[in-house]
């Protein structure tokens, strides 16, 4: 017996709150931009109701916000919340790091290498919506070896909340480079050193965060 198929407006949320997503956290809206249920309709050619329910996911997880007038759109951090977010990725990112050490294959950790190079072109072209991208693959791939999945649930709010604010501070920092602690996140897995790692993840997440609170 084959199984039932989603009712099409299911299908059709679904879709629409999963690119909705990555666009919230790649950096692809600035941070506070209003959105509507018409436009987000026209935008994917979808009906109000899909669209509604996306709003809806999203803005329960911290990836849109709804004003009490009925305003939607992406957040606006002030820098105690961008604060309070750099201090979570700060004690999260370490320990899924550090438990993903012991599974960092050599396979892995040419991944990486490969992701951080496509990190290094997003800079010279300066696109900072693949920056952030590639920068975000780059610490997922590593931290789904964690096997830690409640704990990357929680991580992945975060980057959601931060998503258009990065944009921001990438247009602020002007980067040139690849961001310098990825080398040094590669190097210490390669030496299966876990001090070194958790210090190398915490600077690297926090570092440029720290600068646009500032």
């Amino acid at each position: 017996m084959k199984p039932a198929r989603p009712p099409a407006d299911t299908a059709t949320h679904e879709r629409l709150y999963r690119s909705l997503r990555q666009q919230v956290m790649h950096g692809e809206l600035a941070p506070g931009q209003a959105l509507t249920l018409r436009g987000l309709g026209k935008q994917f050619g979808v009906s109000m109701t899909p669209a509604r329910e996306a709003v809806r996911r999203l803005v329960a997880e911290g990836a849109l916000t709804l004003s009490s007038s009925g305003r939607v759109a992406t957040p606006e951090l002030t820098s105690e919340r961008i604060e309070e977010l750099a201090s979570i990725r700060a004690l999260l990112e370490p320990e899924l790091a550090s438990r993903a050490l012991p599974r960092a294959h050599f396979a892995l950790i040419d991944r990486l290498t490969a992701i951080n190079a496509a990190n290094a072109e997003a800079v010279a072209r300066q696109d900072s919506v693949a920056y952030i991208r590639t920068n975000l693959e780059f610490h997922r791939t590593l931290y789904l070896r964690a096997q830690a999945p409640a704990m990357l649930a929680i991580l992945e709010t975060v980057w959601l909340q931060l998503g258009p604010t990065m944009r921001a501070l990438y247009s602020r920092l002007r980067r040139n480079e690849p961001p310098h602690h990825h080398r040094l996140i590669l190097a210490a897995l390669r030496a299966g050193d876990e001090p070194g790692l958790r210090l190398a993840i915490r600077s690297d997440v926090t570092q440029g965060l720290r600068h646009l609170a500032s």
